[in-house]
């Protein structure tokens, strides 16, 4: 029997989950992020099995650590640092994901941020008010869900981050992760994030927001928190290998 091939288990990936493709990305200073599949929505749990669809709650109460290994068991990973940007960067370029319908005009949609739920919601999910709008539609026409609001997401930072992609390092003036985002911090519905010089090390990065989160939830927003925390805020988000 011949051997499987790496292009045949991504194809039995995308079958048995949601995944959605953002294109190459070029940020403001020059950084390069290759094209990548990402799960269409926060990864979930359905029978004590990894699931990305809509149906599925998201997998919540569950620790950095765990949503590697949880990730990796499903020959999956856990997005990084550049990867969240990229995806970020690209719905901040998409006139629909405004509240104005014009690229940087208004503010960008932050999902489910305004304590109308109180726990993190399966994708199917459709809030009653259109300021919180869930998707946001990538510039080559796939939907994404929850990049903003709902839950936080646990990310492999690969910026400032270790082998382990735990933080190791301060925020550079020239960091991507605090110089991407086409707006200061709580500003046009970005979110908000850290200053320069600010030193998470030891801690694990979260982007998004959560249900609760208000002004803070964005698609730029970034915090931090311990690697063995579990809250049930805090879920995470996988990307095709």
């Amino acid at each position: 029997m011949n051997a499987v091939t790496q292009s045949e288990i991504k194809a039995v990936e995308e079958v048995k989950h949601e995944f959605v493709t953002v294109p190459e990305t070029i940020f403001p200073n020059g950084t390069v992020v290759p094209s990548f599949k990402v799960g269409k929505y926060i990864t979930g749990c359905t029978d004590d099995q990894l699931a990305i669809n809509a149906n599925a709650s998201p997998w919540v109460e569950i620790n950095f650590i765990d949503s590697k290994a949880e990730a990796e068991k499903a020959g999956l990973k856990l997005i990084t640092e550049l990867q969240y940007l990229a995806l970020a960067h690209n719905i901040s370029g998409v006139a629909i994901n405004w509240t104005s319908g014009i690229v940087g005009e208004g503010s960008l949609f932050q999902g489910l941020h305004d304590d109308t739920v109180e726990e993190a919601q399966p994708g199917d999910y459709v809030p009653e008010e259109e300021s919180e709008r869930r998707w946001f539609e990538l510039s080559n026409g796939e939907r994404v869900f929850d990049v903003a609001g709902n839950c936080y997401t646990w990310i492999f930072d690969d910026v400032q981050g270790d082998e382990n992609g735990i933080v190791s390092s301060a925020f550079t003036e020239d960091s991507p992760s605090i110089t991407t985002a086409p707006a200061p911090s709580y500003e046009k519905g970005v979110g908000w994030y850290p200053k320069a010089g600010s030193d998470w090390s030891g801690d694990a990065l979260i982007r998004g927001g959560c249900w609760g989160s208000n002004d803070h939830a964005g698609v730029f927003h970034l915090d931090n928190d311990r690697p063995g925390g579990e809250g049930g805020d805090v879920g995470f988000r996988c990307t095709l290998p």
